[in-house]
């Protein structure tokens, strides 16, 4: 089998790797196709260095078949098609034991802390695990995590039909973001500086707005008739939507922060005060979150094949890594790991 090692410095081994046996309460996968996300571009650049230990065979998002059961394993079998919800949580923290254990405070994420998914086969404990229907490919399984994140972002929010929902920064996430506040009947606009990807959000039906060229908080005022939108989603992670997001919501409106801020942003609290505004963290997402994402991509409600930017063999994985620097407005890149 192969693995590809992420080795610092942009670069990625790719060695002969070993398939470990899976123990109790343990699976062994043979990987289809995992994802590149965001997380793992940061990795690409060094900027979780002092995270991962290096060499380190990163990647989460994916998706791949049973190959070997380990002893009490009872839910699946071999030749099952599934996804992995790559969190391993501990199981007895104050979180864990409030229902929480996706925030666990020992919680270890899989493809981060631990070996991930860039390789042929992946152990992993079953309860990690969620099947997919015939239907779906295991293309279209690894776009199931971060469709997933999108879920949890949107549940967060309470977020019904016939809400107005702005979702600023129209990256991957941003535009799944977007699709399922969609398919819960929200009017939905995406915010983004980037032609390309605002006009992949109308091509799906989406509103657009860039806040270089149009007056945002205007074009919101008029999209609502003045009232605000009754839920933001920040997800572009600059400071500028930091102040544009609690200019832009509805009173009692609900503000979710999605993105990861390289710098502690500074936050108008007099705008929560005067609104009454909620805000509300969203770190990564709940078995609930999976199988709604699973569901929405069987009914065919999200088309996630329009995101595969590209699809690259796992001996080219650092030309998969590389093409999503050389083209920021790509969506998704997949790795063939077998």
């Amino acid at each position: 089998m192969k693995a590809a090692q992420y080795a610092g410095n942009k670069s990625f081994n790719v060695v002969d790797g070993a398939k470990v046996p899976p123990a109790e309460g343990e699976v062994c996968l043979q990987v289809g196709y995992t994802g590149i996300c965001g997380t793992d571009m940061h990795i690409y650049h060094g900027v979780m260095d002092q995270r991962v230990s290096i060499p380190q065979i990163i990647g989460h998002e994916m998706s791949g078949t049973v190959v070997e059961v380990g002893a009490g394993v009872t839910d699946y079998t071999v030749g099952d098609r599934v996804v992995v919800r790559p969190l391993d949580y501990c199981g007895d923290c104050p979180a864990c034991n409030a229902g929480h254990s996706h925030v666990c405070h020992n919680l270890k994420f899989m493809g981060i802390d631990s070996p991930g998914a860039f390789q042929s086969y992946w152990t992993v404990k079953a309860r990690t695990l969620h099947a997919l229907p015939d239907n779906v490919s295991l293309k279209q399984g690894a776009l199931i995590e971060p469709l997933s994140v999108a879920c949890h972002d949107v549940a967060r929010t309470r977020l019904q039909a016939g809400e107005k929902a702005l979702v600023i920064g129209g990256g991957p996430i941003g535009q799944l973001v977007a699709l399922v506040a969609k398919s819960v009947g929200a009017e939905v606009m995406i915010s983004e500086v980037s032609e390309a990807r605002l006009k992949f959000a109308a091509e799906r039906g989406i509103k657009t707005v860039n806040p270089v060229t149009d007056d945002i908080e205007a074009v919101v005022k008029e999209w609502t008739g003045g009232k605000g939108a009754d839920a933001v989603f920040e997800v572009s992670g600059v400071a500028a939507a930091v102040e544009t997001m609690t200019k832009v919501a509805a009173v009692r409106g609900r503000i979710c922060m999605v993105a990861i801020h390289s710098q502690k942003p500074q936050v108008d609290l007099f705008q929560f005060f005067w609104k009454e505004l909620e805000l509300l963290g969203a770190r990564v997402y709940e078995s609930a979150d999976f199988e709604h994402a699973i569901e929405l991509v069987a009914s065919g409600k999200i088309d996630v094949d329009s995101f595969i930017s590209s699809v690259t063999s796992l001996n080219d994985i650092g030309t998969a890594f590389a093409s999503m620097d050389n083209n920021p407005a790509g969506m998704k890149a997949l790795v063939e790991c077998n």
